[in-house]
């Protein structure tokens, strides 16, 4: 099958190793002083690790056999030797940094009664990326705010601090198609919108969120800007 994966240009790579920290998958190691990928399958082609600061990763779209998760987390384990090492803020996690269980602070006792009516307080709808159609005409002018998925539950101030003049899509790239979201984001930013706001979670899988974003809006006189929920 044609599909994105990672690609090393070895004569821009010194082995500085921060693409292998930043593949969650173990799709890296660095061998002989230079980053390798280990195997196309253990590469998921979402992009974490393209943060190099030689920039010497890029994605490129090739014939490679599908990613496999459970091979390439099994393998993981194997793979220390070549990776560096960094202590760990919590408990070690085989897998997505995102899936990682972790609390983060208390909140208030929940409300005894639900309210009465549920009322949305949105500007628009559809809000689903793959269910926005470039035809709505709320997209005319608007400056759209492109949210992970988790970014709702995570910011209690979303609504007044986000939503106030733009509109809302969401989306969520490691667990959608990739291919299609590039399709319909990139259809819909050519539909007249005037700005693109990125709000992302800061685990590696969600970089592909800014990725996907910044490709779409590539050849258009369109700011894009993107913040990062810290967890």
């Amino acid at each position: 099958m044609k599909r994105l994966i990672i690609e090393v240009d070895e004569d821009k790579c010194n082995g500085c190793g921060q693409c292998v920290l930043d593949c969650a998958e173990g799709a890296l190691a660095i061998v002989d002083g230079k980053a390798k990928l280990v195997s196309d399958v253990f590469c998921d082609g979402l992009g974490a690790c393209l943060n190099c600061p030689q920039g010497a990763l890029k994605l490129t779209e090739r014939e490679a056999a599908p990613f496999d998760e459970v091979a390439a987390l099994a393998a993981k384990d194997g793979s220390a030797a070549t990776a560096p090492q960094r202590p760990p803020a919590v408990a070690p996690h085989r897998g997505c940094p995102g899936a990682a269980a972790r609390t983060l602070r208390p909140l208030a006792a929940p409300v005894a009664d639900a309210p009465a009516e549920l009322t949305a307080r949105l500007p628009s709808w559809p809000i689903q990326l793959r269910l926005v159609q470039p035809s709505a005409p709320f997209l005319r002018g608007a400056h759209v705010l492109l949210a992970a998925h988790c970014a709702g539950f995570a910011l209690p101030g979303l609504h007044q601090d986000w939503l106030t003049g733009r509109i809302p899509i969401i989306a969520c790239p490691k667990l959608e198609d990739n291919a299609l979201l590039q399709e319909r984001l990139t259809a819909l930013l050519a539909a007249g919108v005037q700005s693109l706001t990125v709000l992302r979670m800061s685990v590696p899988c969600c970089g592909g969120l800014e990725r996907l974003a910044r490709n779409a809006a590539a050849g258009l006189n369109l700011p894009v800007s993107c913040a990062v929920v810290r967890l």
